[in-house]
């Protein structure tokens, strides 16, 4: 048990670390537990019958407890070590990867903070090693986390999750299944109780030649079999919808690509330059064809349909359909995919910029901050730099709201008060916007920061909102808006969108069903949310 002596007041986190054959790995794994800077932590080693260097590891090193049992597989071992475990939170780490610094310190905070959450987890990085490179995965999930997982494993890492102890009190890991067992758990647990997200780095997933999801037959099995279970638990038609949707995602993801364009693909990685104008076109083998020969080739003899399936499969990019034969497919409809911006298809589009801007101004959530509607964001994005969260509601719904009022009026919020206010997708719900900025720069403190964000291209809200759904801005109209209220001091507006974003969005089409490379092309056409960051000027000398 590694406790500093003023450590008591910190609520003790175990670390459980099932390995099997990983030695050479394991030290890497006690290592970033050790150097976290934590000052109550337990580290639970349990050797599910190695036959390598584990034990040795294991044992080699300061405060470890180590545990031995025949090889009964990855659940059981998880299983024995929150047994043999003695903190109030759990972490599980397996014995080839490893914590990034601050992951205790940054977890445990949402679950002080929340109390009623069953577990909270975070991002991760992806690592390569054959390649040595790391990709950072997260999802920007805030609420109906079950519907979410039905669609597919937002989490995608244990280690970037920390339990309550009294989870396992009434769940385990199923020691039935070879793989997913964490997919299992973690929609076993959802379906009852809540939980948090948040896309702050906790861990590394290190991809090496015997990881088990390598295995896509196996993967796919068994991912299959954990979603099958929930088709008993589903209670509406939303979460049905969720679940048909998964089962694609899932065979989607595991499933193999059609061999022309797994060919084609090949072709085009290898060769990129352009083809010759001679190039012959008579029955050359295809391994003598590059990847430019073989559009040439299907867009001369091929119709538009194939050289549409060709651009779809990112081959052909200056694709243009022309004049009445545009293939419209499923947005040849006259109603969306969802009235509900994407929730009901897992999550809004326009949660990946807003929380993306967030997650970039996160030093700025801090001291006392004022968030609008709630303090999620707040909790999310603030943690141990927040010294203190309050919130602004326009009535008395939510009982936790410290400020009761309308912004665009709202004397009773004092002047100079607030070191950051969060005005996420509010503004244009309030007729008097202008007097709303005004009361920002009001009771902003000199050096405070106004993050705010505002639709541009939108559905309207058929729901809560259809009654004050007044506006929409552009980047030019912020910027005009923003240098009136903010006459001196530091402006930054910034605009994302395009083409392919706006349209998904006006359907309703959720988050998962877009990659980051549309996502992250901008458009200044097309603008579906802009952000501001404004800070209020220090008094002059």
């Amino acid at each position: 048990m590694m406790n500093s002596p003023g450590s008591l007041a910190w609520p003790l986190i175990s670390v459980i670390i099932p390995c099997y054959n990983h030695g050479a790995y394991l030290i890497d794994a006690l290592a970033s537990v050790a150097q976290q800077e934590y000052p109550a932590l337990e580290i639970v080693v349990v050797d599910d019958g190695s036959t390598d260097t584990t034990r040795a590891v294991a044992e080699s090193y300061p405060g470890v407890r180590y545990f031995y049992q025949p090889n009964q597989g990855l659940s059981a071992a998880r299983n024995a070590g929150a047994t043999h475990s003695t903190g109030r939170y759990l972490v599980f780490l397996d014995a080839d990867d490893w914590l990034l610094p601050n992951a205790l310190k940054i977890n445990v905070q949402y679950l002080q903070q929340d109390p009623v959450l069953a577990f909270v987890s975070g991002g991760h990085n992806k690592v390569f090693t054959e390649m040595g490179t790391v990709r950072h995965e997260a999802q920007a999930i805030s609420r109906h986390h079950y519907h979410h997982l039905l669609h597919g494993n937002y989490i995608g890492m244990h280690a970037a999750v920390m339990y309550q102890r009294w989870v396992f009190e009434e769940f385990a890991y199923d020691p039935t299944l070879k793989a997913c067992e964490d997919y299992d758990l973690y929609l076993r647990i959802t379906r009852t109780y809540p939980v948090a997200h948040h896309t702050q780095r906790i861990a590394a997933y290190r991809l090496h030649g015997t990881n088990m999801s390598g295995d896509t037959s196996l993967m796919l099995m068994s991912v299959l079999a954990v979603l099958t279970r929930q088709q008993g638990q589903l209670r509406t038609e939303l979460e049905a919808q969720a679940y048909v949707a998964g089962q694609a995602n899932w065979q989607a993801c595991y499933g193999a690509a059609p061999p022309m364009v797994s060919k084609i693909a090949e072709n085009e990685a290898q060769d990129e330059s352009p083809a010759p104008l001679a190039a012959p076109l008579v029955s050359p083998a295809p391994s003598q064809l590059t990847g430019n020969i073989y559009k040439e080739i299907i867009k001369k003899h091929t119709p538009a349909l194939g050289l549409h399936m060709l651009h779809k499969a990112g081959l052909y990019k200056a694709y243009q359909p022309a004049v009445g034969q545009v293939l419209t497919g499923d947005f040849e409809r006259l109603t969306p995919f969802s009235s509900e911006f994407g929730f009901d298809r897992g999550g809004a589009i326009d949660r990946y910029y807003i929380e993306g801007f967030l997650q970039r101004e996160a030093p700025s959530i801090r001291g006392r901050v004022l968030e609008i509607g709630d303090n999620s964001y707040t909790r999310q994005y603030g943690t141990a730099a927040v010294l203190r969260s309050d919130i602004l509601h326009i009535d008395t719904s939510n009982p936790r709201a410290t400020f009761v009022g309308d912004l665009s009026a709202a004397p009773h919020v004092p002047d100079n008060t607030f070191d950051c206010l969060i005005l996420t997708q509010t503004l244009h719900l309030i007729y008097d916007f202008k007097a709303a900025l005004h009361t920002c720069y009001r009771i902003l403190k000199p050096g405070g920061t106004l993050l705010l964000t505002a639709p541009g291209i939108t559905p309207i809200d058929r729901g809560e909102w259809k009654e004050t759904w007044y506006w929409s801005f552009t980047d030019k109209a912020l910027h005009r808006l923003m240098t009136e209220t903010f006459p001196v001091g530091l402006v930054e507006i910034t605009s994302f969108g395009n083409v392919w974003v706006a349209t998904a969005y006006l359907y309703g089409m959720g988050l998962p069903e877009i990659g980051p490379e549309k996502l992250d092309y901008y458009d200044p056409q097309f603008q579906v949310i802009t952000t501001v960051k404004a800070v209020k000027p220090l008094p002059l000398a």
